[in-house]
């Protein structure tokens, strides 16, 4: 009986952490440019991206998406038209927690 609550459990918490994942995105294909990792020069490569866009883009990462660059309004709809097939909004890492630090014990 403990087993099978065990396994309810643990199904429980897996089921949770699944839910609580960022969507990960596909890596970019070649030609298509990661808008979360691409310097401002690669960005400029882009067709209506100049200096002033490319350096809005990096202010503005990390993106879920690369719709992101129309709702944060960094690019107008038209523009992303024309650069959509071109980029790509690959999943950041997200480092892990750091462990807190032990407690120093006290002399008395």
């Amino acid at each position: 009986m403990r087993f099978l609550v065990f396994l309810c459990l643990l199904f429980a918490v897996g089921t949770a952490q699944a839910q609580t994942r960022a969507p990960a995105s596909a890596a970019p294909t070649p030609g298509q440019i990661d808008i979360n990792s691409a310097s401002r020069d690669e960005l400029m490569t882009l067709d209506g991206i100049g200096e002033m866009r490319a350096d809005a883009i990096i202010r503005a990462r990390p993106f879920k998406v690369k719709t992101d660059l129309v709702e944060r309004r960094l690019v107008p709809e038209e523009l992303y038209g024309k650069i959509a097939d071109k980029v790509a909004a690959r999943a950041v890492p997200v480092p892990p927690a750091p462990k807190p630090a032990a407690p120093v014990p006290t002399k008395r």
